[in-house]
């Protein structure tokens, strides 16, 4: 039942494999055993995909209640039956260079061990044990609260070195645009905004971690479209610089997540 809800929640066999963590193989045999045992199929099977027949729907949605109810039972339960710790989910690059140099202090305050997960998607706060998250956006998810931590702006960052010859973005025309790969629309919408769309630079370099691209940019191998919440630090410390001022453009804030009826609220 665990796997034919998620598959029909989720849209098909491979995203239910992700979430539960087994293969789309594994997923296939599980609902077609329930069927079996039904003794009638739940998903039309098309070229395009999984449909849900008239049984699949009407089964549907109290089984996601039910399945919702029980994994907040076991939240609970974890919340009230445990030493004080926490388990943090956030994206790779907030843990480590937002979410590290503060974490001593957060365990100190607060008397807590923590567990830091990092991963690019948000987990399902409904359905997996995650206690808070860390993330960039716009809204809190459905079933949660959030608390604004940090404003996100945009703007490019550089080592000193290569700072004195950009003094109109038009300047980087010459460079090495460094960026996070997920995040390849920072560059063009900055360039947009100031005027400088059309800009030809040098060459672009791609990083499937953030921290890469900062340690890039620390080098003095290009210029980097900076997250003000991770380059704060770097920035003080004058190991990097703003070579354009004041010239942002407004990112998702970040925000700390806070799973309805979890530990985190407590």
């Amino acid at each position: 039942m665990r796997a034919f809800e998620a598959a029909a929640r989720r849209g098909g066999y491979v995203a239910a494999a992700q979430e539960l963590h087994v293969t789309p193989a594994a997923i296939g045999a599980q609902v077609k055993g329930l069927e079996a045992w039904l003794g009638r199929p739940l998903f039309h099977r098309r070229p395009n995909g999984l449909l849900l027949t008239a049984e699949g729907r009407a089964v549907l949605p109290s089984l996601t209640t039910a399945f919702d109810a029980m994994n907040h039972a076991v939240r609970v339960m974890r919340a009230v039956g445990r030493p004080r710790s926490l388990t943090l989910a956030a994206l790779p690059c907030i843990a480590q260079l937002w979410l590290t140099p503060r974490l001593p202090d957060l365990q100190a305050a607060f008397d807590l061990d923590v567990a830091i997960l990092t991963r690019d998607d948000p987990p399902d706060y409904a359905r997996e044990l995650v206690d808070l998250g860390l993330y960039f956006g716009d809204a809190a998810p459905d079933g949660c609260t959030s608390t604004v931590l940090a404003r996100d702006d945009l703007f490019p960052v550089c080592a000193p070195s290569l700072a004195a010859g950009l003094r109109h973005p038009r300047d980087l025309s010459g460079t090495t645009l460094l960026h996070d790969s997920v995040w390849r629309e920072d560059w063009p919408r900055w360039l947009a905004r100031h005027g400088a769309g059309a800009l030809r630079p040098a060459r672009e370099a791609a990083f499937s971690l953030y921290g890469i691209a900062l340690d890039a940019a620390l080098a003095g191998h290009g210029v980097l479209i900076g997250h003000s919440a991770l380059v704060g630090e770097a920035l003080a410390a004058g190991r990097l610089v703003a070579p354009f001022g004041d010239r942002m453009v407004a990112g998702a804030p970040l925000r700390l997540i806070v799973p309805e009826g979890g530990e985190g609220g407590r």
